[in-house]
């Protein structure tokens, strides 16, 4: 269990930002197998994942039509496709990101919703204009400093119909020391990670990825334009919204 949690930290650490535009050589995922792992992790260490994909769903499904368009920012590894591809038998999908690598896993992970799904390599600019129906973006936004954050929630506002809904959930906690120490212990403790890893897990998640808090993170969905931020998802040092473009 702690090497998986420690290769499962390294990930999230070290992932190049969406839309930063690394060199490929330089993305660790950007090897299939390294991808493969990765999408092994979140549903052991990220609390009620296979809920979250459930709660998304119902979410987009109330204003989505049942043949509608969806955008998928970070869409690599194909989780929350073949999730939302499965229940939503009408729905048509474009999935963006930046690793060649992770979109081979989530083209072998949705082989058979092949017709309805479109993969794109590349960045939120990168994705057609739309306009889309609703929008999801799934432990990602964590991997962008505030004003990359910023931009691409303005991206996706700007390919959404007028009321379209949007999903995101992501690392997001309290950004002082003490509060912050606090609640990575919780998610080591929940990762059954042994306490001496602890320090090491806070310097990696807590120093080396932006991450931002609550606060921060529902002023910036308001920034880019949306409305109605609502809190929908708490699950230790994780938090999701859903909003309305």
């Amino acid at each position: 269990m702690r090497q998986n949690f420690q290769s499962h930290v390294s990930a999230l650490a070290t992932v190049a930002p969406m839309n930063s535009k690394p060199h490929e050589s330089g993305n660790p995922f950007s090897d299939p197998g390294a991808a493969t792992q990765y999408r092994e992790g979140p549903p052991r260490m990220v609390p009620g994942f296979a809920d979250l994909h459930r709660m998304t769903g119902i979410l987009l499904n109330e204003r989505t039509p049942d043949d509608g368009q969806v955008l998928v920012l970070g869409a690599g590894g194909g989780l929350e496709l073949e999730y939302l591809a499965g229940v939503h038998p009408g729905w048509r999908f474009v999935g963006v990101d930046p690793s060649a690598g992770m979109l081979t896993v989530a083209r072998e992970s949705t082989e058979s919703f092949a017709d309805r799904i479109q993969l794109l390599e590349g960045y939120i600019e990168d994705a057609p204009d739309g306009p889309f129906d609703s929008a999801v973006c799934l432990l990602t936004l964590h991997f962008l400093p505030e004003a990359e954050r910023l931009e691409a929630l303005r991206q996706l506002r700007r390919r959404l119909e007028p009321g379209g809904p949007l999903v995101v959930a992501q690392h997001s906690f309290p950004s002082n020391p003490p509060e912050r120490d606090l609640w990575l212990s919780r998610f080591a403790a929940f990762a059954g990670m042994p306490a001496e890893g602890v320090e090491r897990m806070s310097r990696e998640i807590g120093g080396r990825l932006p991450v931002l808090s609550p606060e921060q993170d529902e002023s910036l969905m308001k920034q880019a334009g949306f409305s109605e931020v609502t809190l929908f998802y708490a699950a230790l040092n994780f938090r999701g919204w859903v909003a309305y473009a």
